[in-house]
C-alpha cells in the first residue's frame, strides 16, 4: 500500500490526464456491451415465450422441413422430368419444381421399460394424380382436383434402450442402410432403380448391439417386411366381389417377408453422425399372384460398407444379388417377366434374376462444402427377359439394364440454407434395340426449418 501510495504521488500530470480520458471511453464501451447483451437476452426470452406446437400427450414435438426448389435440364427424354429414373428416346426438357419439399414431425414420448420412446413422420408433395376418367385426369398440374400432391414419405416409431431398439417403420430395407447424397433427388432417392434398393415398405423389427465399447461393436438386425408390388406387376381385375385396393402379391402369399443384417461397426470420425461399418444382409419374401395363378419367391443377398478414408474422404456403397427384386427397388422395375398366351389367355412368366449395386465417394472440404461422386447399376438377366418381351412393349417392360453416374457439389452457407449443382448421366438399355441416354443438370436451393 505504501508503494502504491508513493507511485500515485509521483505520477506525472500527463499520465493522470490520459487515465481520466480512458475511463469514460471504457465506461461507454461497457455500457454498450451491456445493452447488446440485454437486447440479445430479450430476443431469446421473446422466442421462448412464443406459442409452441403442443401435442395432446403434452410430450415434446418438433416441426421440421426442407423447402426445396429444383431446376433441371434434361438433354434427352426421361420418364419423369423433375425426378428422372429411366431415359427414353426423344428430345429433352427444362423446368423447375417445388414438389420435393419435405415436412416432418419429430416426437419424444415417455420412458417405458427403461427405454426412450420416439416417433417421426415425413411427407412430401410428389404424389401422382388419381387414376380415373381420362377427361378429368388429362391435366396434371397443381390445380387438378384429382392431384394427390401430399404423399407419405417415411415414418418411424419405437423404443430405444442403450444397446437395443424395437421399432416399426415405413422406410428403405434394413439390408440397404445407406443412400447416396443428393439435394436434387429427395422424393426419389439418388440412383433409384440404378442399384439403390430404396423403396419404402412397412416393417417391424429389432436391433441389438454387442461389443466391448460404443466405438467398436457388432450390430444384429432382423425385421418382418410387407413388400409392395413391382411397378410392372400385371393388374388384378376388379370384380364385384373384390376390394377397391386388392392385396399385393406378397400379401396374397399370406406370409410376411423377412430380412436380416449383421454388421461390424467402428467409431464415427470428424463429428460425422454416421459410423464406419461393413455389413452382410439377406432377404426372403414369398409371393403369390392370383392373375398368374402361381407363386414365386423374392430373395437377395447383400453387402454394404461405409469407410472413412484419409483427407476427409468417405466411401459408401452396397451390392446385391437376388431374384424378383422389383418390390424393393431393383429388377428393372419388374419382379418377373410375363407374356399372355393368345390362344388360352393364360400367362407365361418367369421370376427375374438380378444383380447390381452402387458406390459413392464423398469429399467434405469443410462443414459448409462437400463434393460427391457416385455410380450405380441395376441389371436384370437379359437371357431370361428376352423370351417374354416383344417390340410393342413399353420401355419399362423391355428394360434390362439401367446405370447412372453422377456428381454434385453441396454448399451450406448456414445451418438452414443449402445450394447444390449436380450432373447426372442416365443410360437405359432395353433387352433389344439401342440404348437411350440423357444428361441431367440439376440445381437445388433449400431452406431447412
Amino acid at each position: 500500500m505504501a508503494q502504491s501510495g508513493a507511485n500515485a504521488g509521483t505520477q506525472s500530470p500527463s499520465a493522470s490526464s490520459t487515465s481520466s480520458q480512458a475511463k469514460p471511453e471504457a465506461t461507454s464501451a461497457a455500457i454498450e456491451d451491456i445493452r447488446e447483451r440485454q437486447a440479445m437476452q430479450e430476443s431469446q426470452i421473446a422466442t421462448q415465450e412464443q406459442s409452441k406446437v403442443e401435442s395432446e400427450s403434452k410430450y415434446p414435438i418438433k416441426v421440421t422441413g426442407l423447402l426445396l426448389l429444383n431446376g433441371f435440364v434434361n438433354t434427352g427424354a426421361v420418364d419423369m422430368a423433375a425426378t428422372p429414373t429411366v431415359a427414353l428416346p426423344g428430345s429433352g426438357s427444362t423446368g423447375a419444381s417445388v414438389r420435393q419439399t419435405v415436412l416432418g414431425l419429430d416426437a419424444h414420448g415417455p420412458t417405458l421399460f427403461g427405454a426412450r420412446s420416439y416417433a417421426d413422420l415425413r411427407v412430401d408433395f410428389d404424389g401422382s394424380p388419381v387414376s380415373g376418367n381420362s377427361s378429368t385426369t388429362a391435366y396434371s398440374g397443381y390445380y387438378n382436383a384429382n392431384s394427390t400432391l401430399l404423399r407419405l414419405h417415411t415414418a418411424h416409431a419405437g423404443l430405444q434402450w442403450r444397446h437395443t431398439e424395437a421399432y416399426f417403420a415405413l422406410d428403405h430395407p434394413i439390408f440397404s442402410p445407406d443412400t447416396p447424397t443428393s439435394l436434387t433427388a429427395i422424393a426419389i432417392p439418388a440412383l433409384a432403380w440404378s442399384g439403390n434398393l430404396w423403396t419404402w415398405n412397412p416393417q417391424v423389427g429389432i436391433t441389438q448391439d454387442f461389443g466391448p465399447s460404443d466405438s467398436l461393436n457388432i450390430r444384429l438386425q432382423a425385421a418382418l417386411i410387407d413388400v409392395g408390388d413391382a411397378p410392372l406387376s400385371p393388374p388384378i381385375p376388379i370384380s364385384g366381389t373384390s376390394t377397391i385396393t386388392p392385396p399385393n402379391n406378397a400379401e396374397q402369399s399370406r406370409w410376411p417377408g423377412v430380412e436380416a443384417r449383421i454388421a461390424l461397426q467402428g467409431p464415427a470420425v470428424n463429428n460425422d453422425k454416421d459410423r464406419s461399418h461393413f455389413g452382410v444382409g439377406g432377404y426372403f419374401a414369398p409371393h403369390y399372384s392370383s392373375v398368374l395363378g402361381h407363386g414365386y419367391d423374392s430373395w437377395a443377398g447383400t453387402l454394404d460398407a461405409l469407410l472413412f478414408l484419409p483427407a476427409r474422404l468417405k466411401f459408401s456403397g452396397s451390392f446385391y444379388r437376388g431374384q424378383a427384386l422389383g418390390g424393393v427397388g431393383g429388377g428393372a422395375y419388374k419382379d418377373f417377366a410375363y407374356r399372355i398366351d393368345p390362344d388360352t389367355g393364360g400367362y407365361y412368366f418367369r421370376p427375374l434374376d438380378d444383380v447390381g449395386g452402387w458406390a459413392q465417394l464423398k469429399e467434405r472440404i469443410s462443414e459448409r462444402l462437400e463434393f460427391n461422386a457416385a455410380f450405380g447399376v441395376d441389371n436384370a438377366f437379359t437371357n431370361e427377359l428376352r423370351r417374354y418381351t416383344i417390340a410393342a412393349d413399353s420401355m419399362y417392360q423391355r428394360l434390362a439394364r439401367s446405370h447412372t453416374y453422377t456428381g454434385n457439389v453441396i454448399y451450406s452457407p448456414s445451418a438452414y440454407l443449402q445450394f447444390s449443382l449436380e450432373y447426372r448421366h442416365l443410360e437405359s438399355s432395353p433387352v433389344a434395340g439401342p440404348s437411350a441416354s440423357s444428361n441431367i443438370i440439376g440445381l437445388g436451393a433449400g431452406y431447412k426449418f
